[in-house]
């Protein structure tokens, strides 16, 4: 049985123990000897004190050892936070705070960084370090152990499928990070849909470039273990070197983000016959981007994905139908339905804008210690189960998009990130889209940024492709043949170097606003 996560890898170790299971910087651990790990560190986590419910934090780049401790504390009976490693010490306090962390796993050098910021973190007893072994940090009111010397019998705790597996923090579009609580069952149904339209098997290497915080991340791991496939962590720094790997591996599935599939999609990919497919997620793929992703890479299918943290993921466009249906994210994916409704409720009809909605087994638990904002997002649906007298909760996406007759969805608009200037709701996307196809930038943002007339005024930042030089009368001429007077920027940019990213891999548009604004307020 696979009701709880980590049986994932239980179940593999028991039917291939000596399939491969993971890779990190030329090593590979088989099945067998993961769950071994998986056991201890969970006995281990027990011998601590962690009670059921409990949560782990895990500060750490990918490698090995994050995967064990994610996995053991769900193991244990405990739920596992992971956390972005690029956060600043204060952005990991508050989630130690926020979600009352009471084991942390990080490493020596990561830990120096939070010792100023530790002694708030009211609910932390105890430290685990998976190096430093001979350089054991004393810190005052905290117990610091050893990772390889951390181990015991897992006894167990009685445990189910709808009890709390881990809190994912998502970015926020306002205001902190909330902490999205998903159980076994959200993350093993997860696990089992994507592996289905991926058609994920045994033979698959999954490259994982996303942090694992990200839960598009995460899934990179929960599916390669549902299918008994291989799972190769990487922290890259530079997109070649994920091209490297992609062919020196033989890497069959690669998840990206648009910002990153923007600078892969000017690498030279040929050589890459075991890349069966690529997927997008975490906003639209810019078409020009695509289409140079689907030359560079014939044989390779592409499927483009529409999620968020709250259910997981919603839809996908099968590859076959990106020709047919440009613009589109596609059909639910499968054990889901994905509605559109309007406010009270009530479904659209085809053509007709409204909120997506999603109901099944992916929708999470709520927000961790919120209910305000609980609330607002996992709300109840009208049942169309003649009979049913208690309330199903659906998840609220808050993003506007419209269903064709064939039952096709297209977005519309991101709540959190449109534009109001004169009076008119403006989508960065369809400005965005316009600036990729002068094909002479890397990157490209829209965004909007405070004006006494306007609401908002609309900025743009763009980065060079290799060799080109952005002209920015060129680009403001092809916006203004191509977008109506109120769409056409008032303020556009080019930049050197990378655009900065939030940490779950996207273009920081929060950052570059709130830059721009202090720039603007310096000059007056």
């Amino acid at each position: 049985m696979t009701d709880l996560i980590h049986d994932l890898i239980f179940a593999t170790a028991e039917r291939s123990p000596d399939a491969e299971a993971l890779w990190y910087q030329d090593q590979s651990m088989c099945y067998a000897m993961l769950a071994r790990q998986v056991e201890a560190k969970a006995g281990g986590l027990r011998a601590l004190g962690l009670s059921r419910g409990e949560r782990v934090a895990v500060y750490l780049e990918k490698r090995f050892e994050t995967v064990v401790a994610l996995f053991a504390a769900a193991a244990a009976g405990g739920v596992f936070v992971p956390v972005n490693p690029v956060l600043k010490p204060e952005q990991v306090a508050y989630i130690l705070i926020d979600c009352n962390v009471r084991v942390l796993i990080t490493s020596l050098e990561r830990l120096k960084l939070l010792q100023t910021v530790l002694l708030s973190c009211r609910d932390l007893h105890t430290i685990v370090l998976v190096d430093g072994k001979d350089k054991l940090a004393v810190i005052p009111g905290f117990s610091v152990v050893c990772w390889e010397e951390m181990g015991g019998v897992n006894m167990g705790v009685p445990t189910i499928d709808n009890d709390m597996a881990a809190i994912i923090y998502t970015s926020g579009s306002t205001g902190k990070p909330k902490g999205v609580v998903l159980s076994h069952r959200n993350l093993v149904a997860g696990a089992k849909s994507v592996a289905q339209y991926l058609q994920n098997c045994s033979d698959d290497r999954i490259l994982t470039v996303l942090p694992l915080s990200f839960d598009y991340g995460l899934s990179q791991l929960t599916t390669a273990f549902y299918a008994g496939a291989a799972n190769v962590l990487m922290n890259y720094l530079l997109p070649r070197d994920i091209l490297g790997v992609v062919k020196e591996l033989h890497i069959t599935g690669l998840a990206a983000v648009p910002p990153l599939w923007a600078q892969l999609a000017q690498l030279h990919w040929e050589k890459v016959p075991a890349l069966r497919y690529i997927t997008n997620s975490g906003g639209a793929i810019p078409r020009t981007i695509l289409d140079q992703l689907r030359h560079a890479l014939p044989a390779t299918k592409i499927f483009l994905m529409y999620g968020f943290t709250e259910a997981f993921r919603s839809t996908y466009l099968a590859p076959e139908e990106i020709n047919r249906r440009p613009g589109s994210i596609g059909k639910a994916i499968p054990n889901t339905e994905v509605m559109v409704l309007r406010e009270d409720g009530s479904h659209c009809v085809p053509g007709e804008p409204g909120e997506l909605v999603h109901r099944g087994v992916l929708v999470a638990m709520g927000y961790w210690n919120d209910a305000e904002k609980t609330v607002t997002c996992f709300k109840p649906i009208k049942s169309r189960q003649a009979g049913l007298t208690l309330t199903e909760i659906a998840a609220w996406s808050g993003d506007t998009v419209q269903m064709d007759e064939e039952g096709f969805l297209y977005f519309i608009e991101r709540r959190d990130e449109m534009i109001k200037t004169s009076g008119y709701r403006v989508s960065p996307t369809e400005i965005e889209e316009v600036i990729y196809a002068t094909e002479c930038v890397a990157e490209a943002v829209a965004f909007g940024i405070p004006h006494p007339m306007l609401g908002q005024a609309i900025a743009v930042i763009v980065t060079a492709r290799e060799g080109v030089q952005p002209d920015v009368d060129r680009l403001l001429s092809a916006c203004k043949k191509q977008l109506p007077a109120y769409m056409v920027p008032s303020h556009l940019e080019v930049r050197e170097g990378k655009l900065p990213l939030n940490p779950n891999g996207k273009i920081d548009r929060k950052f570059l606003s709130r830059q721009l604004q202090l720039l603007f307020s310096g000059n007056d």
